[in-house]
Formats: structure tokens, sequence, C-alpha cells
């Protein structure tokens, strides 16, 4: 007591001094003074939870603390004399100018003056400039429009007010080991893995999707692609929409109608692979990007006709299918004709120059050029595999065969097969089972050549090349359908990225993962009827959450809401990228306050895309966190580098180590970074018309209104389970999967992977008084092992794995059924008429417990009968043998005196037989009490006369 004492005066002094030196801040100061050396072997800074020492080292914080903030504002005063005008010119010339330049040196002495993170307890609450301002008003201030959107093509019929995907086509699907693992192999002929770039030796990117074909992509693949199955195909008939309300046709109706209808297999010949085409293509003239463009395969239905016939059974199967169609009641969204057979392999895809371009399409065209030598007359498509439809039925998969056709809900789900109506000829089969059943290096060896033009619509684009220094900080604000243009020395996309999970669990979407936030319900901003909305540009829907069997045939996702805040590209090290385990031990470690978030408006955005905007803050705690990400992990780039304790970097990260959230969007900003909180709610909207997008935009909006008037000053999201205090940070492999979170304030992380969650358990954060009776401190590993410490039985049971505790289970299963079969036979057997089970059950328990009593009763009389009996025995045997003895041993004395002279041979012959004698008196018979009675009595007669004698 009497050092604390001591120590009160020299803290209020220097608080003083401190108070009257530094001008007052939005924020404490950092707490990252106690954690400059997490890398030991210590995970907690080796502090006490409790007790003497935790109180002492309390003590020393606090006078180190004000020690090291008055160095630290003579640091600052010192250099700002220093540096003078210079650093105001320098200031003023370079600006907020994000676009491109210069790559930065990597030197320290480039690094700003405010490096010193002071995030932690950051004032709560943001965006305090525009709390009376409506959604419309936020969005002119924001240079947007929300009052316009796109219509849908006028293609249709008048009748058909729903776009839709669905189709019926032949399926290319591969399961290969460096793809999905649940993707179906249903295509034996065509090896499409060799016809894709998954190394990126040609391709720089491609959109969020990645390949479409060659096995899909795993979850935990370096690029952040989507994990979708393969979903290679190609069209025969759009179907279009499945409601038949809006001019769809049901799936009852597809069925009814291929029920009707026979067909015999198809063979596909592979025609050639181009590129171009697609809605980014050519998009490179003005702003110096490199153009983007599709991969599509282009191949072909073999017609054969029989019995000279003019007409193919393909054109046959065509006008009986359209017949059938007709007859069950299609609608009128159905497609007239057939398309034109093509497999679209990717999308958005931008090479790293034209050279790049022209050598991979030789490489996959010289792949088709072996098809075609293999294939000469095209071949049936299909496999020997099993497989269930739709996918995840498990326990119901039926051999996939060849010559399928397949229902498409979308182009990721096939809900059913069709079989062809005969089976395959002999030279049909020969050639679908080449490839897997026979060795066809042959083929690759001997086409060395490609005898067809594969130009396509991808020759017009002229030489150009990847520019990397063209890069700008803009380009954090992604197309998602597009591919990126990457910075330098980052060789490999990426949609690795941090930012805020929004997304919700419903009834009414595919979720699988748990709620992580209850203040905004985005359900109301959905057209589920599709009452404004008509359809969407790609194959995704509504991104907040798609309905299973939704009408429009999108992909089923479950809800992605999120505000991406800091992409940090590929995790592939050896492409220039940050593996996963880095960012979490960078991130983990940077203080920043609950992040705060408020809407402002929805909008369409210049790609078409339906979005709602964030509030732009830079002096939120949102705003601290985005400039220290960029500090520590953005790229070297205008002679601004980043740094980190660590000393870990990344060249695929789409922030520059200079950008600051004051350089990003909004009005308060200079609109020339990366910083613009957006969410993004559904890609290529298309509205049934310019009005309906006018409507469906004000209704949004109102909803906006309403959560600006309920969050004046912005809200920290989470719920009871997940982030209860709000306001936690997500880092994202990729808009599906959320993997890890952070808590504000130092206060931990933990994995939050495919609705599994594990309790943060690191925390370099100073403890509370209370020790791990304080609920700040029940994330400490200390407390938290202290109160989690799992039970020996529990660690067993665990032991056993999952095929152990199954077979505990089952036989466990099988006892007790066997115990109640027994039962039930023996009451059967042995109940009285009319007697229940139960009341059979209790009188065989209780008369069961008497028989074992009456039993155990007789066993122990019959024993002390024995024994009583044996007692008898062994006196009359023991009596008997004590007579012996002393007739032996007086025969013995009258012989030794009459023949002292026998030699010592014969005496111990007499022992022997003496001995001898001893041991058969010593055996006891059984007898009667009559018996041993007579014997004693006889005993006792002989013993009288021999004393006579």
């Amino acid at each position: 007591m009497e050092t604390v004492k001591c120590y009160i005066p020299t803290i209020l002094a220097t608080i003083t001094l401190v108070a009257q030196l530094s001008t007052v801040d939005a924020s404490l100061p950092s707490r990252s003074r106690l954690v400059r050396d997490v890398r030991g072997a210590s995970r907690d800074n080796g502090r006490a939870i409790e007790g003497q020492a935790y109180r002492h080292s309390k003590l020393d914080d606090i006078e180190n603390s004000i020690v090291d903030k008055v160095i630290a504002e003579e640091k600052k005063r010192h250099m700002r004399s220093r540096t003078g005008n210079k650093s105001n010119a320098k200031k003023a010339s370079h600006g907020g100018d994000m676009s491109g330049g210069a790559v930065g040196t990597g030197s320290d002495a480039n690094l700003d003056v405010d490096f010193e993170r002071e995030l932690g307890s950051q004032l709560t609450g943001c965006c305090y400039n525009y709390k009376s301002y409506y959604a419309n008003d936020m969005c002119g201030l924001y240079g947007e429009d929300c009052d316009e959107g796109e219509a849908g093509s006028g293609d249709n019929d008048g009748d058909c007010s729903m776009e839709g995907l669905s189709f019926i086509g032949i399926s290319f699907s591969v399961n290969t080991a460096n793809g999905n693992p649940y993707s179906y192999q249903l295509c034996d002929q065509f090896p499409m893995e060799n016809i894709i770039d998954r190394d990126y030796n040609y391709v720089m990117s491609m959109d969020e999707d990645g390949w479409l074909v060659g096995g899909g992509y795993k979850t935990f693949d370096y690029s952040g692609k989507m994990p979708y199955i393969d979903s290679s195909h190609t069209e025969l008939l759009r179907i279009g929409s499945m409601d038949p309300d809006k001019g769809g046709t049901s799936i009852d109706q597809v069925y009814n109608a291929m029920a009707n209808i026979e067909f015999s297999p198809f063979s596909i010949f592979p025609e050639y692979l181009k590129g171009g085409g697609g809605h980014h293509s050519g998009d490179n003239d003005d702003d110096g990007e490199a153009p983007s463009c599709d991969v599509t395969l282009i191949v072909s239905v073999v017609e054969t006709y029989s019995n000279d016939d003019s007409y193919s059974e393909y054109e046959y199967f065509l006008d009986n299918l359209f017949s059938a169609m007709d007859n069950v009641g299609g609608g009128p969204c159905m497609d007239d004709h057939d398309t034109d057979p093509h497999v679209s392999m990717a999308r958005g895809v931008k090479f790293q120059s034209s050279y790049h371009s022209e050598q991979y399409m030789y490489e996959a065209n010289l792949e088709v050029a072996v098809w075609q030598s293999m294939y000469p007359n095209g071949v049936v498509i299909g496999s020997n595999r099993y497989a269930s439809f739709p996918p995840g039925r498990s326990g119901s998969k039926t051999y996939v065969g060849y010559g399928n056709l397949y229902f498409f809900f979308d182009r990721a789900n096939i809900t059913k097969a069709f079989s062809p109506s005969r089976s395959l000829g002999d030279d049909e089969y020969t050639y679908a089972t080449l490839y897997k059943g026979s060795d066809v290096s042959g083929y690759y060896s001997s086409t060395t050549e490609i005898d067809f033009n594969y130009g396509g619509s991808g020759g017009n684009q002229g030489d150009w090349e990847h520019n990397p220094y063209a890069w700008k900080a803009t380009m954090a604000m992604h197309d998602m359908t597009d591919g990126w243009d990457l910075p330098p020395n980052c060789y490999q996309e990426g949609e690795t990225f941090l930012g805020i999970p929004l997304s919700r669990k419903s009834d009414s979407k595919m979720q699988s993962t748990s709620s992580f936030q209850s203040q905004f319900d985005f359900e109301n901003l959905i057209d589920r009827n599709y009452t404004y909305v008509k359809s969407f540009g790609t194959n995704h829907g509504w991104l907040l959450g798609e309905e299973i069997g939704n009408a429009v045939g999108s992909i089923v996702d479950k809800d992605t809401a999120h505000i991406p805040l800091f992409y940090t590209g590929t995790t592939n090290t050896d492409m220039g990228g940050i593996s996963l385990s880095n960012i979490i031990k960078v991130v983990k470690n940077i203080q920043f306050g609950n992040l705060y978030i408020k809407p402002a408006f929805v909008f369409i955005d210049d790609n078409g895309h339906l979005k709602m905007q964030f509030e732009a803050d830079s002096t939120s705690a949102l705003g601290y966190l985005y400039d220290n990400l960029c500090k520590e992990l953005g790229i070297s780039w205008n002679y601004n580098s980043p740094y980190n304790s660590y000393g870990i970097y990344t060249n695929c990260a789409m922030h520059a180590a200079g950008d600051r959230a004051s350089y990003g969007c909004g009005p308060d900003n200079e609109n020339t970074g990366g910083f613009c909180p957006q969410m993004t709610m559904a890609y290529s909207v298309k509205f049934q018309s310019e009005d309906s997008a006018a409507a469906y935009l004000q209704i949004a909006n109102n909803y906006v209104d309403y959560w600006r008037s309920l969050y004046p000053s912005g809200v920290a999201v989470g719920t009871d389970q997940f982030c209860p205090n709000g306001g936690c940070l997500g880092l994202f492999l990729n808009r599906y999967d959320l993997y890890s979170v952070f808590k504000p304030d130092l206060g931990g992380s933990w994995v939050e992977y495919n609705g599994a969650s594990m309790a943060p358990t690191f925390s370099p954060a100073p403890t509370w008084e209370g020790g791990c009776g304080e609920p700040h401190n029940f994330h400490l590993d200390k407390c938290f092992q202290r109160r989690s410490r799992p039970r020996v039985s529990a660690i067993a049971w665990d032991s056993l794995g999952t095929v152990g505790q199954a077979s505990v289970f089952l036989i466990s299963f099988m006892a007790v059924t066997l115990a109640f079969s027994l039962f039930i036979a023996r009451a059967r057997k042995k109940r009285r008429k009319g007697e229940s089970y139960l009341g059979f059950f209790l009188r065989d328990t209780f008369r069961m417990k008497k028989r074992k009593k009456k039993s155990s009763r007789k066993k122990k009389k019959s024993l002390r009968r024995k024994l009583k009996g044996l007692d008898k025995d062994l006196e009359s045997s023991f009596l008997d043998d004590r007579s012996r003895r002393s007739r032996g041993s007086r025969a013995r004395s009258r012989s030794s005196r009459s023949k002292s002279g026998r030699s010592r041979s014969s005496r111990s012959g007499s022992k022997k037989r003496s001995k001898s004698r001893n041991l058969e008196a010593q055996t006891v018979q059984p007898s009667s009490a009559a018996s041993a009675k007579s014997s004693r009595s006889k005993s006792r007669s002989k013993s009288r006369s021999s004393r006579k004698d």
C-alpha cells in the first residue's frame, strides 16, 4: 500500500503534463504497448489473471503507459519541427491521388507520421453529419441515381412476364482431383480439365465463378472462387421460367412431356474452342484496362438418318419435344427453337496479354483436335458411375449410363435424368469407353497440328498487354462479374477479403450457417414474387438468399450478405499473395473499435448491379480500421510501403499502403481511393420496365429511411450468439464462406466456418479486474481452459471417433432389442390370462427376487449341514488316528527293547510303514452319526484295554 501511495502523486503530475502537451483525441491511446512481442512461447503475454502478481503488473502498466505517451508526443513534435513546410508542400502536391504511379521503395523513411494506431475504445457510432437526410438525398450527395434501372429485353412472348434459366441438355461434368469433390462424373469421353488454365499460366483473372468446367472448385482454393460443383453442359432446349402464372412451365409438366417421348442416344462432336463475346468484351478502349471475354467450347449434335429419310433423328426429337410440351400446357416463356449447342467455360476472362490469349487458344484447341481424332464421328456422352439426382440424395444413387438427357433447374442443379430408348451399339460403346478403357497416348503423340479454324469472335482485339502499373486504388470497387486488373508482382487473382458479415438464417433460404446480425431484415428488400424484377443477367439471383425452387432458375445460394472492406487477394504465396494464417496473424493484433454501419440508399451502379450504399464515414471506427489495414497489408504504391511487426506482406491486395478512408467515396471524401462500404444485392438486374425499376427503388429506399431513423448514429451488428457486443470483422474465403472473426478492442479471434464455431481463446489485450469471474476475461486462454476443461468421459467418447461411437451405439441397440425380444417371448409363454405385459413384468421381477432369496437360504442351510457332518467326520477320524498312533508307539517301544540289535535299515523301513499307516488313518470317510459314535466307543474301549495291559 505504501508503494501505491508513493506512485499516485507521480502519476497525477505526469497526467497533468500530458494533458497540457497533447490535444484532445477522439480515441483512447493504443494498447499495443502490451503486445509488442506476441510471437513468443506465451500466447497470453504471461500475464497473471488475478492475485498480487496481477496487481503489480497493472501498476507497472499505468506507469509505463504514461511514460510512453510522453515520449511519443515528444517524437511527434520533433518530427514536425524537422519536416516543417517540406512535408506540407509534399502533401499538397501529392494529395490523395491514388491513381497509377510508381511502386513504393519499402523504406521505413517513407512511412506516414500518423502510423501510431489509436483505435482502442473508439467512440461508438458514426455518420453524425447527415442524420436528418433521407435516402434520396444521400443518393444525390454520393452522385448516384436512385430512380432508374435497366428494363428487361422485349424478345419474349408478350404473355411471358418472367425470364428463366431452366433447360434440358447434356452434361459434361467431371470429377477431378483438383476440383470440387462433390462434382458429378457424367462424362468419361472428354477430359475437360485439359482445356482449362487452373494454374494461371495464361489467364490473369475471371469472374467470381471461375472455370465452370473441369471439376469445379474446392473450398480452400487459392483463387477464392465460388466452391461450386462442375456445371459444364450444353443446352438443347431453354425451358425458361418455372412459374405458370408468369408464363412459365412447371417441373411436373416438363417431366410429363419427357415421359411421353422417346429418343436415341445422341453423339456429340467437339468443334473448336473460342474466346470473345460476353458483356465485358472490349472494355479496355478508354480506361486502359485489359479486355475481358467469355471462353466457349463449340460442339454439335451429330445428326443420323435412317431409311433414306431427309429428316434426322435429332430433328424428329425436337419436333416431338415441342409437341409434347404443348400437349402438357407448356408456357410461352419456353424458347420456340433449339439452342445452338455450346459449352460456356468461363466468363469475364482477362488474359495477361494478347500473346497469352493466343497461346491458350492454341493449347486448348490442340486438345480439341485430339478429341476429334479419337471420335471422328462424334461420341455418345455418359459414364459408368453412379449418381443421385438432385444432388445430395444419399443412398439413392442410380447407374448413370450413356446417352442421357438431363433437366437442369439451374446450371448447378440437375433434378432428373432421362434415359434413351435403346442401349448403345457395339461401335457406339467402343467409342464411349475409349478414353477410360484403353491407352489413348497414341492419339496425343500423333496429333501435332490443328486443321480447323478457331478464330471465332475473339480475334478482333488486336495486340495488347496488361500494364500492372496502370492499377488504381479505385479498382477495389470491383465488378465481381468481371476479372481483376492485378497490381505489379501479383500473378494470380483472389477473392479473399475482410469485411462485415450481414447474412441471416431464414426458412426461405438454403442456409447452412448461423445468423450474423439481427439488426437488418433484408428479406423486405427482395422481390420474391417478381413483381418488379424480370430476370438477372447471370446465373445468380438474389445474393441475400435464394429460394429452393425459385421460378427464375437462379443458382440456389444461401444468404451471402456482407460489406467488403479490404480485398487481400490470392492466398497463394508463390504467386505473390499472403496465406490465410498470416492474414489472421496480422489482423488479430490490429486494435479497432466496434464497427458501426449505417445504410444510406439503394441504387443501380454503372454495371447494372443492385447495391446498398452505407455511409462512408472516414472518421468512424470502420474508417480507422481501413486506414490501418492499408498501412499494414496494402501494396507498395506511390512511394508508400506497408509495415507490420511480423514483416508479412502481399503483392495482390487491391488496396495501396498509402490509401486512406478519407480518399474513398462520399461527399466528405476525395473519391480517389478504395474505401466505399457497399453491399451487393443482385447482379445485372433486369426490371419489368423503367417504371417498375423506379417503383422498386422507391420502396427499397423507404425501408432504408426507416433504418436510418432507427439507427441515427449507426449500429454495430451482431446477435446474442454471434458477436453479442456487435461490430466484429470477418475474414471471408469468398463471398460464400466466412472463415474467421475478429472482435473489437483486441477481444480475440475465432474460427467461424460452415456453421461451426470455436470460442475465442486468444487475446493479447490486458486483463480486467476480477480474475476469471469477470466477463471481460472469459475469452482469455487461462480462463477459457478453466471454464471449458472437458470431462474425462467426454474425452474418452470423442477418442472413439465416428466409427467407434457408431459401433458402441449399434452394440447397445442390439443388446436392448435382444433383451426386449427375450422378455416378449417369456411374457407370451408365462403371463396369465388377461394380464398386461407391464403387470407380468412387475410380477416376474418380484417373483425372481423371492426365488433368489429362497435359493440363497437353501444354499446356506445345505452348506451348514455339510459343514456340520464334515466336522463330525473330521473329529472321528482324528480320534481314530490318535488311537492308532498310541498303539503303534507302544508296539515300537516293546520291539526296540526286545530287538535292540536291529540294523538302521530295518528301523527306517518300519518308519516308512508307520507313515503309510498314518496316512491311511487320516483319510476321512463319510459316515452316519451312529457309525461315528460306535467308532468312538470302540476306540475308547481299546485304549482302556491297552492301559490295562
